[in-house]
């Protein structure tokens, strides 16, 4: 897929014959950040010219739940390092999780990681603010700080630590109400999952690990759930990991509570069978459940109950990974591979199209985090946004070569179907014939505008 018009004017590519959303073949003109035509035998003036015959166009990926670790934590991830992965796998806005060093608690800490963003250039990076002072449980963080600053912050969360304070959480729906805002639950009653290392069940039981029991997240989002209710509060839940979760999710959506969830790509896939290796690389929080809780997760993802694909991907240096399972760190890398996964789970199985992959991985991620300029149709007049992608590409997964520092992947060596080839981001190329290209650069006077579809030079 080499550019076949290396004269052309800059801002400007013709993208022929791709699948858009797995359809029919179309071409996409691309302009000065814009999809200004669609259709068949576009006219490329002097546009650049990529041929995508046999490549599926999808709009730019969005993560509703990423780890940059940066500031304070760079030797994991940095935000450079977090976002090239990120653009590598298909994403054009990621949301950053708040527990950084310090915390994202404060409008000064959201400002730095939205210039870091900026500076980057991979992607849009969306500060993820924290819910309480210190991701400790006790006060309400600035929230409405957060909100007003550059970063205009909607999605508040102290993923890693449940809001287990009741009250606490209700203020924080409540509080969260007057720009629009949204709490992310990551949902785990901390009385009963102490000491926990991975599933409660048959397992467990076997290796002698302690268990976190699935009643423990299906609690805490039971009581959300009517929690978001009574006060009339978006929520979101987190990383949603059992079929009991589900039914109370899909019950809550019946009786309308303005809830959503997530799934990650390897709770579609792994179940807690894998611990029997002791390979800290499979410990994770929520813990991997059985075979049962993944096909009730696909079942629900497939049928709404689970709006959205977040890869709440955590990196972690080796040495707190490569070490006895009771010690390892908890998480797993997902940017570079979360597409491929969902091809692989959702998608071959029959789940799911193209067209609802959009949904699951873009158009939702992006409304839940009031992101405007994202998950947008592929159509003139919509900000270009696009990625294509080789469904019948195979490829085995390899952390030593990827863009990310984390070499935590789950899914090392193993095959998996589809690679993205292209990334735009606001009508850049950032990958071009499946490796980097170059970043988006922002100009300075849009960077206190988050939300519109601004302009910037390449």
């Amino acid at each position: 897929m080499a550019p076949q018009h290396q004269d052309a004017a800059a801002g400007a590519y013709l993208i022929r014959g791709a699948a858009i959303l797995g359809g029919a073949p179309e071409d996409l003109l691309i302009r000065d950040g814009i999809i200004t035509e669609r259709g068949g035998n576009l006219d490329a003036g002097n546009a650049t010219v990529l041929e995508a015959a046999g490549l599926v166009a999808l709009p730019g990926m969005v993560d509703i739940h990423t780890h940059l670790r940066e500031p304070g934590r760079e030797d994991a991830e940095t935000v450079e390092t977090g976002t090239r992965a990120a653009a590598l796998g298909g994403y054009t806005a990621v949301h950053a999780m708040a527990n950084s060093t310090p915390v994202a608690d404060t409008a000064g800490v959201v400002e730095q990681v939205l210039t870091l963003g900026r500076a980057a250039g991979w992607v849009d990076v969306r500060p993820v603010g924290a819910v309480t002072v210190g991701l400790a449980g006790e006060q309400l963080a600035e929230l409405g700080a957060m909100a007003d600053s550059r970063a205009r912050v909607r999605v508040f969360s102290d993923d890693g630590v449940c809001v287990s304070d009741p009250v606490l959480m209700r203020r924080a729906l409540e509080y969260v109400k007057a720009f629009d805002g949204v709490v992310a639950q990551h949902a785990q009653e901390p009385r009963l999952t102490a000491g926990a290392q991975m599933n409660e069940g048959v397992v467990s039981a076997v290796l002698g690990l302690t268990g976190w029991p699935a009643v423990a997240e299906e609690s805490i989002i039971a009581r959300d759930v009517l929690l978001a209710q009574h006060v009339g509060s978006r929520l979101h839940v987190c990383h949603v990991s059992t079929a009991g979760s589900v039914e109370i999710i899909r019950w809550a959506k019946s009786r309308g509570v303005n809830v959503t969830a997530e799934v990650t790509p390897h709770h579609l896939w792994l179940t807690d069978e894998l611990a029997r290796s002791y390979d800290p690389v499979y410990k994770v929080n929520p813990p991997l459940r059985t075979d049962a809780d993944v096909q009730a997760l696909r079942a629900a993802l497939a049928d709404g109950t689970i709006d959205v694909v977040g890869t709440d991907h955590a990196p972690h240096p080796s040495e707190h990974k490569e070490c006895e399972w009771a010690q390892a760190a908890m998480g797993m890398t997902g940017l570079e591979t979360a597409l491929s996964v969902v091809q692989h789970t959702m998608i071959e199985t029959g789940l799911m199209g193209w067209a609802d992959f959009a949904r699951v991985t873009s158009a939702a991620p992006a409304a839940i985090g009031r992101l405007t300029d994202q998950g947008r149709p592929l159509t003139p007049g919509e900000p270009a946004n696009v990625i294509l992608v080789d469904p019948a590409a195979r490829w085995t997964v390899d952390p030593s070569k990827m863009a990310t520092m984390g070499r935590n992947s789950p899914f090392a060596g193993r095959e998996l179907p589809g690679k993205v080839v292209a990334t735009f981001f606001k009508g850049h190329p950032t990958v071009l014939n499946g490796a980097l290209n170059t970043p988006y650069r922002w100009l300075p006077e849009t960077t206190d505008l988050p939300g519109a579809a601004t302009a910037g030079s390449h």
